[in-house]
């Protein structure tokens, strides 16, 4: 390759051949700078002295293109990479940035770099200048490209001074950032400084926090900082600050009022700190700050007695005052634990003054001090408004007049409750207690005629006529029409009074109609101990005429009680009476005890039918849920009073009337009684009845006392009936059941009628068609349990009747209507032929739970046929069998 020689007027140039059509292009576009970039492109990999040279001179021809002088600086600044600052290249590469200033002025980018490129110099003052010039040059909307690579410079070296100045300028133009200068300040320890900075922040409202830190957190912040240096902090009211926030962030006092007193300590005021916190603790209003300042308060307490402990202890030279300091100091701190209690019962107080229950925990706490009990009860009293009351108020003036009776001062007690009374309260109960309270204090005191005294003026009738609801009108109006006062007043009367004062107050009551159930019979129960049996029985009638059910229960229940006990049967028609008038509208909940009381009486003094007569109206009249033990009793009843064949019309009608689940019982219940009367017909009629609403599937006990009746008084015809009645019910429970899941499914697919008729999955029906002939299938394979279980039928017996010669049961009731022996045995045997022709295949119709097919009955029909053509051995009849024999009897 040959170098040539370009003859320039200033230079001499040498450049190699593959250079060559670079050069051609540039002397003939010598102001493009794309052929420019692409000749600097082809020298990238050559000496640096080459790749300069080409920038030089595109910058000699384009000295105002950006592009170019930002690569020509970029490449300039790899070419110092790895160099030491002193390197000559360095001040090479800044000549190169002035220059290329002096064009790019309002570039930031070229700034940047350059002020950059200065920082890692380390030439301080030169980068200074630097940042200012680029400051200077560019508008105001680039300066925040500018400034923080200017704040990263100058928090790198460590030149306070400097930094303090240049976060100044900056604060004028963002002062958002302020947070920036405050955490600088406190790196460098120019607490004053950042103080001011926090201060200013927290007195600025519009100020936003760029790490999201709330007013109040900047008021802690500033707070911890001004008390945890006292010694560095001047310039600020430091007591004034931390109780301008004590007004303004009223929920978080105890961290404040913490860190003032902390301030005081730092600065060595103790006795300052100990007043602060004796304020804290009388001001807070919250148990989270007392409990936050009364533990600063101790632990201060407990390092300070320590300290001078452990000071007077080393100190060989200690005299009598050290001794009396420490002492002093330990009192002071066992002072201030026990008032703990009483100072956090102040807090509470001091949240809501009208909280009656911890005006008495306050009481509790000055345990054995009387006069600061009388101070705390007179404060409460004075303190607690009626209507803003937490708790009921009047126990505040009965405890205060109690504690006055305690210690002998009966008096003042009966001041207090004079007192008491007066108060305008809420509610006419609480003025009520205190009346009542005061009349058992006079009682106490054996003052039985003041405590009279007390309850007449308590329940003086007012001037005008006042309802005792009407919260307009004061308590004290409204306190004659309290039921308390007199029940008390009564109380006191039936105690000392006379009887005609206390009958007097009991009509009073009733004619104020604030009576209860229990003043009315306690009214009766008041005459009758006084042999007044007809006024206290008027008293219940008053009573009865005032209420209804079901609150009237207890009065009847009195009355009816009394009434029989004192005349039994001698006055029976007032009973009845009485019973008819209590039974015309008493609910059915209550009416069971009162038709039995009624039938009783009946039964001991009056009728038996008309105890019959009660016993039949109790069985309609009665819940349902009692409805089964009323008929129980009745039917015992009947068979004590007229016999077992009278029960007949009870168990009918019971069997109408009770739900399902007690109609069964009392079925069973039935044909065991016309068992016990030798009805076996009867008997099994009321078992087939009943069958009708027994699913063989949840009732099986029904249908195991109906097959041991029949294995008992039965033969083969009849529980082959009883089978036959059995499949007959399971198969109707399986068509219900059947069409329920068949409705379900319909239901259900309305939404998937394509997916289904796809071949989806097959429908409920055929699912249950199938698992039926799978059941049947295997009952034919298998030996059915029936026919293992050899059903052995004998004879029934029944009580009572004579037997005849062929062993039959002589009905003494039987009516001879005259039919000759050969019809008779005629329709016996059309009879048996019918059933036989009706009944199913047994035991594998019932294997399969459905009814049995046409087949089964042909096939069923075709054995009993041949069984009818064969001779029956005489021995069949024996005690034993054989065993095939059996089975074939069987089926």
């Amino acid at each position: 390759m040959v170098a040539k020689t370009t003859k320039n007027s200033n230079t001499e140039l040498n450049f190699e051949e593959e250079d060559v059509p670079y050069e051609e292009e540039i002397l003939r576009n010598a102001y493009s700078v794309k052929h420019w970039l692409r000749y600097i492109d082809h020298k990238a990999k050559a000496p640096n002295n080459g790749v300069n040279l080409v920038y030089e001179r595109a910058l000699k021809e384009l000295p105002g293109s950006y592009k170019i002088w930002y690569n020509y600086l970029r490449t300039r600044r790899k070419q110092v990479r790895g160099k030491i600052p002193t390197d000559p290249m360095y001040e090479q590469v800044n000549n190169t940035f002035e220059r290329a200033l002096v064009f790019m002025h309002k570039m930031p980018r070229i700034w940047i770099d350059y002020g950059v490129f200065m920082t890692t110099q380390c030439k301080v003052t030169r980068t200074r200048h630097v940042f200012d010039r680029a400051l200077r040059a560019l508008p105001i909307t680039q300066h925040g490209r500018i400034w923080p690579l200017f704040l990263k410079f100058v928090q790198r070296f460590d030149m306070p001074e400097t930094a303090l100045r240049v976060y100044r300028r900056y604060l004028k133009l963002f002062p958002e950032d302020a947070e920036e200068y405050v955490e600088y300040l406190q790196q460098v320890e120019k607490l004053d400084e950042a103080a001011q900075q926090l201060a200013d922040i927290v007195d600025n409202e519009h100020f936003v926090s760029k790490h999201g830190k709330s007013n109040h957190q900047l008021w802690n912040e500033l707070c911890d900082l001004i008390s945890k240096n006292p010694h560095k902090v001047h310039s600020l009211n430091v007591d004034a600050i931390i109780r301008g926030g004590l007004r303004r962030y009223t929920d978080q006092l105890g961290h404040l009022w913490n860190s003032l007193a902390d301030y005081y300590v730092r600065s060595g005021l103790f006795d300052r700190a100990r007043d602060i916190y004796e304020e804290a603790i009388q001001t807070v209003t919250t148990v989270r700050d007392f409990t936050q300042v009364f533990d600063e308060y101790a632990q201060f307490e407990e390092l300070s007695l320590n300290k001078r402990m452990e000071e007077v202890a080393k100190n060989e030279e200690a005299t009598e005052e050290d001794d009396i300091d420490v002492e002093l100091r330990l009192s002071r701190f066992e002072y201030l634990m026990e008032r703990r209690l009483l100072l956090l019962n102040s807090v509470l107080l001091r949240q809501n003054p009208h909280n009656v229950h911890e005006w008495h925990k306050r009481v509790n706490l000055y345990e054995d001090k009387p006069t600061e009990i009388i101070n705390t009860y007179t404060e409460a009293v004075q303190t607690v408004q009626p209507k803003l009351a937490v708790g009921k108020l009047h126990t505040l003036w009965v405890e205060f007049a109690k504690f006055y009776e305690s210690n002998g001062q009966v008096e003042d007690a009966r001041v207090v409750f004079e007192r008491g009374t007066e108060v305008e309260y809420v509610k006419v109960e609480d003025l009520a207690a205190v009346w009542c309270e005061w009349a058992e204090m006079e009682l106490r005191q054996q003052q039985f005629e003041a405590a009279l005294k007390l309850m007449q003026r308590a329940t003086a009738m007012p001037k005008r006529k006042v309802a005792y609801h009407d919260d307009t009108e004061t308590v004290q109006s409204r306190l004659h029409r309290s039921l308390k006062v007199w029940s008390m007043y009564a109380d006191l009367e039936e105690s000392f009074g006379t009887f005609k004062t206390c009958k007097a107050v009991y009509e009073r009551i009733i004619d104020l109609k604030i009576c209860t159930p229990q003043v009315i019979i306690n009214y009766g129960m008041f005459l009758e101990e006084h042999n007044y049996f007809e006024e206290a029985y008027r008293a219940y009638e008053k009573g009865i005429a005032l209420f209804k059910w079901p609150n009237v229960y207890d009065i009847w229940n009195s009355y009816l009680s009394k009434f029989l006990a004192r005349y039994g049967g001698t006055k029976l028609e007032r009973a009845r009476d009485l019973f008819e008038q209590c039974l015309d509208q008493c609910p059915a909940e209550h009416a069971k005890y009162f038709y039995l009381l009624y039938a009783k009486l009946e039964e001991e003094h009056g009728l038996a039918r008309h105890a019959m007569s009660v016993y039949d109206r109790a069985t309609s009249a009665v819940k349902e849920e009692e409805m089964f033990d009323m008929y129980n009793i009745f039917v015992k009843k009947a068979a004590e009073i007229y016999g077992l064949p009278r029960t007949r019309e009870i168990y009918e009608k019971a069997i109408e009337a009770l739900p399902e689940q007690h109609m069964r019982h009392m079925c069973v219940k039935f044909a065991e009684l016309e068992t016990k009367l030798g009805e076996v017909d009867r008997a099994r009629a009321i078992y087939a009845h009943c069958s009708q609403v027994c699913d063989p599937r949840i009732t099986a006990d029904f249908w195991q006392t109906w097959k041991e009746f029949e294995v008992r008084h039965g033969n083969e015809d009849t529980m082959r009936e009883m089978l036959r009645i059995k499949r007959s019910i399971q198969a109707t429970y399986n068509t219900q059941v059947n069409m329920m899941a068949a409705q379900f499914v319909n239901t259900s697919s309305n939404g998937v009628a394509a997916d289904a008729g796809a071949g989806s999955g097959p429908d409920a029906m055929r699912l249950l068609e199938e698992k039926a002939r799978q059941a049947a299938a295997e009952a034919k394979q298998k030996p059915t349990e029936k026919a293992a279980s050899n059903i052995m039928f004998v004879r029934g017996e029944t009580q009572g009747g004579a037997k005849d010669k062929n062993n039959t049961v002589i009905n003494p009731d039987e009516i001879d209507i005259g039919d000759s022996e050969e019809d008779d045995d005629d329709d016996d045997d059309e009879e048996e032929e019918k059933q036989q022709q009706q009944t199913p295949s047994g035991d594998q119709a019932e294997a399969a739970g459905q009814a049995p097919t046409k087949t089964d009955d042909e096939g069923l029909i075709m054995k009993k046929l041949r069984f009818e053509q064969k001779a029956i051995p005489a021995k069949v009849f024996g005690s034993l069998k054989p065993a095939n024999q059996a089975d074939s009897d069987e089926e």
